[in-house]
């Protein structure tokens, strides 16, 4: 049996759930990560050195880094990734900017306004982080309204399974933010599949 390891309010650990439902895949879930649970320890520390979650273990095999976990699960397979390599490269390429470029500047907003972190309280790092955010956004938005496919791409795969989760942030984000229509609409696509519905809740921003 997969087990993974990770909480499931880590977007990253999300991504694997939610693909694992895609494919129909059996897994068991342990809650690790805090507050639940300290992954700084050694027992998992020996899994990941860097002490995040996700981290996916089967028989001998442990993966850690969730996109790395998302390819080698579409890979295995043989589902949600494009057959045809230019196809195959596109996919791959949003799925390496969602974490590159769209997820870091939604930092000090998310941390703010969502997580309520203490520390977090300056509205002119707020007012910065969103903007920026916004920034990537609208190069999402100017994707998805170029697209004829309703998904990033040739049609639904593990790009889509992390940009929509990026998304639900977005969408979650208690702040005024710019009206962005593909997006919204790719949005309620997402949130149509069983499994986006499922790990894009309300509980689960």
């Amino acid at each position: 049996m997969l087990r993974v390891l990770g909480r499931v309010t880590s977007i990253n650990v999300r991504k694997v759930l939610w693909a694992l439902d895609e494919l129909g895949l059996a897994y068991e879930r342990e809650d690790w990560g805090l507050p639940l649970r300290d992954p700084k320890v050694p027992e998992f520390l020996a899994l990941n050195p860097n002490g995040q979650v996700p981290v996916v273990i089967e028989g001998d095999f442990v993966l850690w880094e969730s996109n790395a976990v998302l390819i080698y699960l579409a890979e295995r397979e043989g589902g949600l990734l494009p057959e045809q390599l230019e196809l195959r490269a596109l996919a791959l390429q949003w799925l390496g900017w969602q974490a590159s470029e769209l997820n870091p500047p939604w930092g000090y907003a998310v941390n703010a306004l969502i997580r309520k972190t203490p520390g977090y309280d300056d509205p002119a790092r707020i007012a910065d982080s969103m903007a920026r955010w916004t920034l990537k956004m609208d190069i999402l938005e100017a994707a998805l309204a170029g697209a004829n496919t309703g998904y990033i791409g040739a049609g639904f795969s593990i790009a889509d399974i992390a940009l929509g989760l990026s998304v639900h942030r977005w969408m979650s984000i208690a702040v005024e933010k710019k009206e962005l229509p593909a997006v919204a609409d790719y949005y309620e696509r997402l949130m149509s599949r069983e499994a986006g519905a499922r790990w894009m809740g309300p509980e689960t921003p």
